[in-house]
């Protein structure tokens, strides 16, 4: 009798690692759910983002953000040493490429947290990589989430508004969407869970390389 455990023949046994990329809104609980699914022990390498901007309040470095002058991030930029990058609000923003190349070529998930302008590039890089777009229920649940912290000035809030809207416009780039209803992260954490498996479940895997 054959064991149920091993795969018959010509039944794929090598799992291929996933270029998982959560994007949305300012304000959507990106970091949140990335916490939530740390708690619940997700399985995957994440890539810290380098930023020129200061921390916030309760930021640690290296955990949250690699926090570099603009003439690190520049030197960096013209070395190509980032996957994407994009200036934000005055900031620059960009992902470190060697680390998920590294991470990928070990056979690990590698999950990278951007807004949409650099999921769009990382589209066009890795076109097998996972867009994932995180968005709160409604333009309301939104502003609300954007006033309780507290670091936008009334100008910079509707500035972020502006850019929710036009970034809630280019949802069809993406692969998923998973809506962050107010106390229900554990919800969204399952969702974001049940899409990494039924992608490690594809007939025909995805195959994320990077240049």
């Amino acid at each position: 009798m054959m064991d149920q455990a091993t795969p018959g023949p010509g039944i794929p046994r090598q799992r291929t690692p996933l270029l998982l990329v959560l994007s949305g809104p300012s304000g959507s609980g990106k970091d949140s759910l990335i916490e939530c699914l740390e708690r619940r022990g997700l399985d995957v390498f994440r890539v810290v983002t380098v930023t020129t901007r200061p921390p916030r309040p309760g930021e640690i470095a290296g955990r949250d953000y690699i926090f570099v002058s603009a003439e690190e991030f520049e030197r960096l930029r013209i070395g190509g040493e980032l996957l994407e990058y994009a200036q934000v609000y005055g900031h620059w923003y960009g992902t470190p490429r060697e680390p998920v190349r590294q991470a990928l070529a070990r056979g690990k998930d590698v999950l990278l947290r951007v807004d949409v302008q650099g999921a769009r590039a990382i589209r066009q890089l890795c076109p097998e990589a996972v867009l994932i777009f995180l968005t709160p229920p409604t333009e309301e649940e939104l502003i609300r989430r954007l006033k309780a912290r507290r670091t936008e000035s009334p100008v910079e809030l509707e500035r972020r508004l502006k850019k929710a809207r036009e970034e809630v416009a280019s949802l069809p780039l993406f692969d998923y969407i998973i809506i962050n209803y107010p106390d229900r992260l554990e919800e969204a954490a399952a969702q974001f869970e049940a899409i990494v498996t039924a992608e490690h479940l594809r007939v025909h895997p995805r195959r994320p390389c990077l240049s």
